[in-house]
């Protein structure tokens, strides 16, 4: 298992490579959740990726690389699977209130173990489907990691979001045939090409807005 040191410094690496101003108090606290994350992954089987020096560019990195698109002080995640991209998000701008919605029981339990270890006071767990779950008051931004097609995303999103919320879908390439069947009133704001450190695979951030 590759030594926190070298982990902290392909980090740190990384995170200047994307041009983001972490703290090192922050960047502690992001290998604190991979360090839990590897430990629960050996029973849970949370995520795919076992080392954890690829859970740095696959995880950690590539969550933050949307850092600069996510707005406003509410976001949700939907479909977390194991705090991903919504964890590292919460760690670097802990103003943020961040829900964490995910159906799946045993993530659903990791999640509620980080934030209760971690003290993330900014996060809380809905443990639900996206289209099921009870939002109390819309949120200014959902973020979704590979979890549906674009019409798919747009109407989970539709219930949490405020009137000027955005979607932001984290996608790879190919995305834009799922334009065709946006539900009526959507539309595609912006498109972003994400270079993530120490990964050669295409990465695209749609963001997306209901009129």
């Amino acid at each position: 298992m590759t030594d926190r040191s070298t982990l902290d410094a392909s980090l740190a690496a990384g995170i200047q490579t994307l041009g983001l101003d972490v703290a090192a108090a922050a960047r502690a606290r992001l290998l604190d959740y991979l360090e839990l994350l590897v430990r629960w992954n050996a029973t849970y089987n949370l995520t795919a990726v076992r080392e954890p020096a690829q859970m740095v560019p696959r995880h950690l990195l590539d969550s933050l690389a949307i850092a600069p698109y996510v707005h406003g002080q509410t976001i949700a995640d939907l479909g977390t699977g194991a705090g991903l991209p919504g964890i590292p998000l919460a760690i670097v701008a802990p103003q943020r209130r961040v829900l964490l919605v995910e159906a799946n029981g045993k993530k659903a339990r990791f999640l509620r173990e980080a934030a209760r270890r971690m003290s993330l006071d900014n996060v809380e767990i809905v443990q639900a489907r996206a289209e099921g779950a009870d939002c109390a008051a819309p949120l200014d931004c959902v973020v979704a990691r590979a979890l549906a097609p674009l019409p798919e995303l747009a109407r989970l999103a539709a219930r949490w979001l405020a009137p000027a919320g955005e979607l932001l879908a984290m996608k790879g390439p190919g995305w834009e045939d799922e334009r065709i069947g946006l539900p009526a009133g959507w539309s595609v704001l912006a498109s972003h090409r994400i270079t993530v450190p120490g990964l050669d695979a295409g990465r695209f951030l749609v963001v997306l807005r209901q009129s």
